[in-house]
């Protein structure tokens, strides 16, 4: 009889006294370091996750999580365990979808996250593009935050992400949709090289602190250094506030200038030197892989913008 039950160090009698409906949260208090958030995406009240995880605590005859402020923070024994249960539960995720067929009517929303530019750019051609394919999807686009993008991801809050090319993690793969150019704009008849650095350049970020994205690129790729005598936190704005600065310069991704609008005593200039173009494309979470939804979503997505 113990052949029967211990097949490969495999003790089938062991599995009548584990709920491994509890391992799913331990999952989600160990990424979101919240017992709130997490019952939140498993969808359960406040109350039933604590509970569960008390049962979690006994099974296991240790603390798993202790409160430390506002964050539950994981004893060395969770930390231990993490990489084997969050495996175990995708093994287990795996086997059950491998033997269904995805039915995209049963798609009920799209949860992205997207900086506010990109927005009018991006979610007119998803909407159109899933409308076309007759599904009545729900459309969530948030406030892109990118300190929070990787727990975002790994926890579902979000499908994707969409952003200028960047590594996060070996965790998270980024998929190339679009490739756009820097631009010049403004009021100057030309803009060399020399007028260029001397210029008097108004800036865009949604960010109170930190490098603009155009200075990223110059620093990387020209090391020039420019004196920005405005702030502001979009490109509408910018080129509201060009049109009555004779001499600004205001350098912008072509796509994005595409989609607004602006006097037309503002001409478009090339840049005066080299620098790359800007890649800007979707990140998602590398355990959705094989997830049946979500390669039916990226697909389209990537299909969309071939």
């Amino acid at each position: 009889m113990n052949n029967i039950h211990n097949l490969h160090g495999l003790d089938l009698s062991f599995f009548h006294r584990i709920d491994i409906n509890l391992y799913p949260l331990f999952i989600a208090i160990y990424e979101q370091k919240s017992i709130s958030n997490a019952a939140s995406s498993l969808n359960i009240t406040q109350s039933a996750a604590s509970h569960a995880l008390q049962r979690l605590r006994q099974q296991l005859e240790d603390d798993v999580f202790i409160r430390v402020g506002n964050k539950m923070s994981a004893t060395p024994f969770a930390e231990q365990i993490y990489p084997t249960v969050k495996q175990a539960l995708l093994t287990i995720q795996n086997i059950s979808q491998q033997k269904h067929v995805f039915d995209p009517t049963s798609l009920k929303n799209l949860k992205i996250a997207v900086h506010d530019e990109i927005e009018p750019i991006i979610l007119p051609r998803l909407a159109q593009h899933f409308q076309n394919l007759n599904l009545d999807l729900q459309f969530v686009s948030m406030k892109l935050d990118r300190k929070h993008i990787m727990t975002d991801l790994a926890t579902q809050q979000l499908d994707f992400v969409i952003d200028l090319e960047q590594y996060l993690s070996p965790k998270i793969t980024f998929d190339h949709l679009v490739t756009d150019e820097f631009v010049i704009c403004s009021q100057l008849k030309e803009v060399d090289l020399s007028s260029y650095i001397n210029g008097r350049h108004i800036g865009v970020s949604s960010r109170r602190t930190g490098a603009l994205l155009e200075d990223i690129y110059l620093n990387q790729h020209q090391k020039i250094s420019r004196n920005v005598f405005m702030r502001c936190q979009n490109y509408s704005t910018a080129l509201q506030v060009l049109g009555a600065q004779a001499n600004a310069i205001l350098t912008m991704p072509r796509m994005i200038l595409q989609h607004l609008s602006y006097s037309s005593e503002i001409r478009l200039h090339s840049l005066p030197f080299e620098m790359t173009n800007i890649k800007m494309g979707m990140f998602w979470h590398e355990d959705l892989r094989d997830n049946l939804r979500h390669q039916f979503l990226r697909h389209e997505i990537i299909k969309l913008f071939q």
